[in-house]
């Protein structure tokens, strides 16, 4: 089977993966983590949210963490942002890329965020506008794309609606997101072939979490598929609120690993990427997530 020889990982660590932390994370802490991944050789990172303090307290220093990253070449810098004021602060803080979010399920959506489907997308058509009028790309996640703790298994045809609705208000990539990790390669490939209908193979990638173990057959599955973009979070870091015993998302060791063993260039250097992995776990004090990362430390 023909496989992608190259895949391109987006970062979400210091954003998904830190955002439900319940001890605050220090912006310094942030920063230097974002430097260690920028070390690694990742060119994609998810850095913080513009969101109210109030609803995501461990992203109040969204500004302070951008103003101190060491910006690269070569290197996007993403932010998420739900509404105008979010893109607003995004703009000047020198976001490369904005993310918004939907879910495919419509108890999702009245549970996390107060409103339909249809209601999410037209509160996010002036953010995507604006951002495309600044020269800034768009990105969209469809959470719940295979399951919700609340209504249970999602139809094909709910990641179809979502993909359209943003296509429609100018989301220039979506990605197809396995929220709580429910997810079997079969099902994940049928939720990417509904988002496929509205967009180009290289405009969806792949978000898996790794609650019952399949994260990484998803992303075998998808890569079967295609698909050749995917989030992950160093060290494994991360989970979902809103689903008793939902996990981080697949750590981005394991996939590089993964990746490697396929002979599928990530442009990563694995052991600097551990090295970020158990720097944040230190501080975080418990190990890392990552069944590769705690191998290699093993053997060191």
């Amino acid at each position: 089977m023909q496989l992608p020889s190259t895949v391109k990982l987006v970062e979400v660590g210091p954003r998904d993966g830190l955002q439900n932390e319940k001890e605050p994370v220090p912006a310094a802490v942030k920063i230097e983590l974002v430097r260690r991944l920028q070390d690694a050789g990742l060119r994609e990172i998810e850095v913080t949210s513009f969101v109210s303090p109030k609803w995501v307290p461990q992203m109040a220093d969204a500004a302070e963490v951008m103003a101190g990253i060491e910006r690269r070449p070569g290197v996007r810098y993403s932010v998420l942002t739900p509404n105008l004021r979010g893109f607003e602060a995004a703009w000047a803080a020198g976001a490369g890329e904005i993310v918004v979010f939907g879910a495919a399920s419509e108890a999702f959506s009245q549970r996390n965020i107060n409103c339909s489907i249809a209601e999410s997308i037209e509160r996010f058509a002036p953010v995507a506008e604006a951002a495309r009028a600044h020269g800034i790309h768009v990105r969209g996640a469809i959470s719940c794309a295979v399951g919700c703790p609340y209504e249970g298994e999602i139809a094909p045809e709910r990641v179809a609606l979502v993909a359209r609705l943003m296509k429609e208000i100018g989301v220039q990539h979506v990605g197809v997101a396995d929220t709580i990790g429910v997810g079997t390669p079969r099902k994940i490939q049928r939720a990417l072939e509904a988002a496929l209908r509205h967009y180009a193979l290289d405009d969806v990638s792949g978000h898996y979490h790794d609650t019952y173990g399949q994260a990484l057959a998803n992303t075998l599955a998808s890569l079967q598929l295609g698909v050749w973009q995917f989030d992950t979070s160093v060290a494994g870091l991360g989970g979902c609120p809103y689903a008793r015993g939902a996990t981080g998302n697949v750590a981005t060791e394991d996939v590089v690993f993964m990746l490697q063993g396929l002979g599928i260039e990530t442009g990563i250097d694995l052991d600097r990427l551990v090295d970020a992995g158990a720097y944040i776990s230190g501080f975080l004090q418990r190990a890392p997530h990552s069944r590769a990362a705690t191998a290699l430390l093993a053997r060191r």
